[in-house]
């Protein structure tokens, strides 16, 4: 966690060499209070996307617990993830929980894994099929390499669902386990159907993360079109993926700058739009808060350390 501290603050000081942050603070605190209000909600209904897309892959998995638990589970992490960082991820936390309902970790760790690899196939077809469709916004250079690498990340998960075609690589010690999973997710996903259903539940969770983005713009009164954001967000939240820094501050507002300063936007707005959306990612969590307190794994914690 230490190292994730001292890069979060050496990416914020970069970012604050090369623009002015008073006049960042300036932009902030102009902002229209129910369009903030408006993008936490998009915000809130992402995370129930996504969490629904969990509740129903551990249920084909076998998990027999409610989509209610996975919610509320889905929120715990989300809670460690933003307003709580800590040494255990969000992850973590959730196979904790699965875990203590009952279940082996390592199986919910199977169901964790799919999920955050069908949340990235998700975002990965959102952003080859905004590309597609809305051409021009990005330099062409840069639309082909998201293209390419896009589409890598696409073969990379269908090559995961048929690695466990390779018998030999079972009893290899680096790569079993990824033999493994892989066996679960050709399991889950024999049906294309399933697969289909679980990644347009990852690309509701993630159309709800841009618009929130979008929202927070026009809050600052940033006239820019929706199709903008639904090219240049993804390519800025599979960057947050790399875990690298606090819940994905500093890479975030340096890819946002980035990216939204080659189609000419305010630096200062922009990196206003990123700061305000980590906080709005950080208030929509709060009901994970909530959740963790009343869990079993919080009031066994408790009763052991009272």
């Amino acid at each position: 966690m230490i190292y994730k501290l001292i890069i979060t603050a050496g990416l914020f000081a970069l970012i604050a060499y090369y623009i002015d942050l008073k006049d960042t603070w300036q932009v902030m605190v102009e902002a229209s209070l129910p369009l903030l209000g408006l993008a936490l909600i998009a915000q809130i209904i992402s995370t129930l996307f996504a969490g629904c897309r969990w509740g129903l892959i551990m249920r084909d998995l076998g998990f027999d617990r409610s989509i209610n638990f996975y919610l509320r589970v889905y929120f715990i992490g989300s809670y460690f993830n933003q307003a709580l960082p800590s040494s255990i991820g969000g992850d973590a936390v959730r196979i904790l929980e699965v875990g203590k309902s009952g279940y082996k970790k390592r199986h919910a760790f199977a169901g964790v894994f799919i999920d955050r690899a069908v949340g990235v196939l998700g975002l990965l077809v959102l952003n080859l099929a905004a590309n597609l469709l809305f051409k021009g916004y990005l330099p062409d250079w840069l639309t082909q390499l998201i293209n390419i690498i896009t589409l890598a990340g696409i073969l990379g998960f269908l090559a995961l669902i048929f690695l466990r075609y390779l018998d030999f690589i079972e009893d290899l010690f680096l790569v079993k386990h990824l033999h493994a999973l892989s066996s679960q997710a050709h399991r889950l996903y024999s049906n294309p159907l399933t697969l289909g259903g679980h990644t347009l539940l990852s690309l509701g969770s993630h159309i709800f993360s841009i618009l929130s983005v979008f929202i927070i713009a026009r809050s600052l009164n940033m006239d820019l079109d929706f199709q903008l954001f639904l090219v240049a967000m993804p390519p800025v939240f599979l960057l947050t993926f790399i875990p690298i820094s606090l819940a994905g501050w500093g890479i975030r507002e340096g890819a946002m700058v980035g990216i939204f300063l080659l189609v000419g936007a305010d630096k200062d707005h922009i990196l206003a739009v990123s700061i305000l959306y980590g906080l709005i990612l950080i208030i929509s969590s709060l009901p994970g808060g909530l959740f963790w307190l009343n869990s079993k794994h919080h009031r066994e914690i408790k009763a052991e350390n009272p």
